[in-house]
Order: structure tokens, then C-alpha cells, then sequence
């Protein structure tokens, strides 16, 4: 082994062959990458003969230089990809939750490319602020006095419990002691944010003398955490807003409502949910409210304050709001989305109203369209079925989409075989498993996007012939 070892060629001689050479000026490559693949190369090679595989010393060129390019490859290949949703979730936390509109992603391509007004007031000629960019839209969509925006909801609730109720008492019910995902805790984002967490009322009840007994002269807040992300049934009882603005107002206190996911539109309405809407809580008096650009919303990642003047104002000054704030690619892309709703159909801008909508028949038909065309597939067999779609993202998870898709099965291959197929190979289908069968929700699957499934499908179906 150690003989084997020796006559591997140094990296400064490999650098010298043609071979080499051509592989970096077929990608154009500086100097250092490059060899930094050949070096990865060649301890690829090392660890081989480490474990016990013995090539042909006459074949170790041949072999680094078939590394090196599989290096240079991965090196083109983007580590994020589009991928094509046919879970049924809507919001896929994994899979970059909301789908921007057609018009918002042309937004940002336009203000990337260019130069923009980003922090400049074109009317006035001098210096302005990007919080101005969207704050008028904001505060017409929700009625609040004023907002701004920062680069995620985790990032609105430190914000404003470290600028508002730093060093001081926030009043928050124990039911409302929330987790979402990646462990954040809304326990330890106060103790992070130098407020005091007092827990008040039990886990199922929470009444409002509860609150009313632990206000004291270093209370600064009440803050309310819609629990958008699980729900209880049975011996429950919490306070509304419209229960606890009264006495914040008596006391002299703050009243901050985190809602999470943040819907502009009544879903209730459309009997989805039970979601409460941001310009509700802003008209029931909330001084403060936050809530996530990603999700009912539809928007890009960000966090969105409105509120009060007089706090959202001590927000903006914040040494903070600098460190959380939001680059103009999300504004560009948050503007063109808050546009959707000054329209009288925002389906048919605002991907995620869209899909939340969407009647079942309308997946049945697709799904039932898509089986006839692809009658011509001998190893798979395909099924229409009936199913039930999630909104996910920490969002109305008590509700189920009645939803359709299809099945897809093979005599010749594994289920399992099947969703690796179509998730490792372009265009990555991500789909789920439905009564132990691989399944394909149309719920959150385009038009266009079913015509590159029914391309996977016929190469999946060449592969196993």
C-alpha cells in the first residue's frame, strides 16, 4: 500500500500535462480552484488505495484526471435548484415556501440589474430611506399608522421586544409559549432580546385576570403569539385581542401581537381556516403586530412591523433595525407582492392565494388529463386518487385541502426506487408517499410544471426498459 501511495504524482507535475491544462481553460478557471481540484483529486485517489482498492499504478493519470473533471463539473452545477413541489404543501418550509408571482420575480431582475432609488429621493434630489420604499403600501394594505420591514419574523420579534421592553416585563400566556422550526422559541428570544418572560394562566386556559394579577410598575408589554403552528381543542380558553387591548390601554402598556403567518385576506370567509387578518388586529387596537413576508402573504423572506407611530418610529432609530434590515431585491420583490392585493382578483397574481383556493375538480381534471396522455408508458402504472393538501409553513395546520393527484406505481421498481429517480434527476420532483405508494399532489403542481413531469415520467419509464 505504501509503494502504491509513493507513486502517486505530485500535484505540481499533473499542473504541467495537457490534460490538466485543458480542463482549466474549459472552465475558465483561476489557478487556485484549479487546483484545488486537482488536489481533492488526488486525495480521492489516496483514500481508494486507503481502503483497500488497488488500482494499476499506470492507470493513476487516467483516474485524477477523470476526478479532476467530476470536481470541475460539481464546481458549475448551482448548490440551489428549482424544484418542482407535488407534495401538496403549499408552503414547503424545505422547499423556500412561497412561490413569488410572475410579476414580482420580473421586479427584482429589473432593480438587480440596474441601478435604483434604493436609499435616494428622487423628488427631492438627496439621500432618503429605504424604509419609505414600502411603508406607504404597507400601511394601506393593514390601516396601520406606520411599518417597516426586516429580514424575517424571528427578526420583527427582537426587534421589537429589545427596543420596546428591554430590560423590562413581558406578559405573555403559557399556551402562547411557541416553538417553530429550527428550535426557535419565543421563551428564548425574549431572554436573548434582555426582556423578563412572565408566564401567565396554564397550558389549555388563560383568562384575563390572569394577565390582570401580574402587571405590575415593570411590566412594559403584553405581547399575544398566534399559535399558527398547532391548535388545541377541548378545556381551552384564551384572550382575544379585542380582550386585552382595553387593558393595556388602562394600564399605560404596550400591546405587541405576533401573528406569524400574517394573512391580508379572509380566508374564514372562503371557510378555510381560522386565520385572523392583520388589518383586524390593527383596527381592534394592537399597537404593534408582525407577521412573515414568505407565508400567506406570498411574498420573499422578511418580517413585517406595523403598527403605532410613536413605536414603529423608535424601531427605525433602533441600532438593530441597520443589522436586520432588508436588501432591494426583497423590497423590489415585497412591493410587487403587496401590489396583488390592490386588485379585485388577487389570484391571479399571488401564487400562494391561488393554491390555497384552488377547488378540487380543477386538480381532478388536470390529474385525470395528465393519465390520458400517458397511456403510452409500459413499466409504470398511474392512478388518479384523492387526497388532502396541507398549507404548511406553521400555518392553519387544523385545515385539509380536499386535493387530487396521481399515483405512480411499477411492477419493476420499488416505490422508494421511484421518488429517488425523480428526485435526484432533473427537474428534482419532490413528491410523497400515500398509502405506502409514490403520489404526486396536482395541488401544487403548475401547468407547465406538469408538462416536465410527464417528461420525467417517460424517462423513468425508458430507464427501467
Amino acid at each position: 500500500m505504501k509503494d502504491l501511495l509513493r507513486q502517486i504524482p505530485p500535484v505540481h507535475e499533473l499542473q504541467q500535462l495537457n490534460d490538466f491544462i485543458a480542463i482549466r481553460r474549459e472552465h475558465q478557471a483561476t489557478k487556485r480552484l484549479w487546483t484545488s481540484w486537482i488536489q481533492k483529486a488526488v486525495e480521492s485517489l489516496r483514500q481508494d488505495i486507503l481502503q483497500s482498492e488497488h488500482p494499476n499504478p499506470a492507470d493513476f493519470q487516467e483516474i485524477i484526471i477523470k476526478k479532476t473533471r467530476h470536481y470541475a463539473k460539481q464546481w458549475e452545477l448551482p448548490a440551489l435548484h428549482k424544484v418542482i413541489n407535488g407534495t401538496g404543501t403549499v408552503l414547503h418550509t424545505n422547499l423556500g415556501r412561497a412561490r413569488l408571482s410572475e410579476q414580482a420575480v420580473a421586479r427584482v431582475g429589473e432593480v438587480a440589474g440596474n441601478y435604483s432609488n434604493l436609499e435616494y429621493d428622487i423628488e427631492k434630489g438627496k439621500r432618503g430611506s429605504r424604509h419609505d420604499i414600502l411603508e406607504r403600501r404597507l400601511k394601506e394594505i393593514t390601516g396601520a399608522e406606520a411599518a417597516m420591514v426586516v429580514n424575517n419574523n424571528a427578526a420583527a420579534v427582537y426587534l421589537v421586544l429589545r427596543a420596546l421592553a428591554k430590560g423590562r416585563k413581558v406578559i405573555v400566556s403559557r399556551g402562547e409559549l411557541v416553538e417553530i422550526g429550527g428550535s426557535f422559541r419565543v421563551s428564548k428570544v425574549m431572554e436573548e432580546s434582555d426582556t423578563q418572560l412572565v408566564e401567565v394562566g396554564t397550558t389549555n386556559k388563560t383568562h384575563l385576570y390572569d394577565y390582570e394579577e401580574a402587571i405590575d410598575e415593570e411590566t412594559a408589554m403584553i405581547m399575544k403569539v398566534h399559535t399558527s403552528n398547532f391548535y388545541m381543542e377541548g378545556f381551552t380558553e384564551s384572550q382575544s385581542t379585542a380582550n386585552l387591548v382595553p387593558l393595556t390601554k388602562e394600564k399605560d402598556l404596550i400591546f405587541y401581537e405576533d401573528l406569524g403567518s400574517g394573512s391580508i385576506v379572509d380566508y374564514q370567509a372562503q371557510m378555510i381556516g381560522k386565520e385572523p387578518v392583520v388589518g383586524d388586529i390593527i383596527a381592534q387596537g394592537a399597537d404593534i403586530v408582525s407577521f412573515s413576508g414568505d407565508k400567506l402573504l406570498g411574498g420573499p423572506q422578511a418580517g413585517i412591523i406595523a403598527g403605532r407611530k410613536q413605536y414603529i418610529d423608535i424601531l427605525k432609530e433602533h441600532q438593530l433595525a441597520r443589522v436586520l434590515r432588508v436588501d432591494k431585491m426583497t423590497l423590489a420583490a415585497l412591493e410587487s407582492t403587496l401590489q396583488e392585493y390592490g386588485r379585485d382578483n388577487i389570484g391571479q397574481g399571488n401564487d400562494v392565494y391561488r393554491a390555497i383556493t384552488k377547488q378540487s375538480d380543477e386538480m381532478k381534471k388536470n390529474a385525470e388529463n395528465f393519465i390520458e396522455e400517458m397511456k403510452g408508458l409500459n413499466r409504470l402504472t398511474l392512478q388518479v386518487k384523492a387526497c388532502t393538501s396541507r398549507v404548511g409553513g406553521g400555518t392553519m395546520p387544523e385545515v385539509e385541502l380536499p386535493s387530487f393527484g396521481v399515483e405512480i406505481t411499477s411492477k419493476n421498481m420499488s416505490q422508494e426506487a421511484i421518488e429517488k429517480f425523480m428526485r435526484i434527476n432533473p427537474p428534482y420532483i419532490i413528491g410523497r408517499f400515500l398509502e405506502e405508494s409514490y403520489f404526486l399532489d396536482f395541488r401544487t403542481i403548475t401547468l407547465p410544471e406538469i408538462e416536465q413531469v410527464k417528461q420525467a415520467l417517460n424517462k423513468l419509464n425508458a430507464y427501467m426498459s
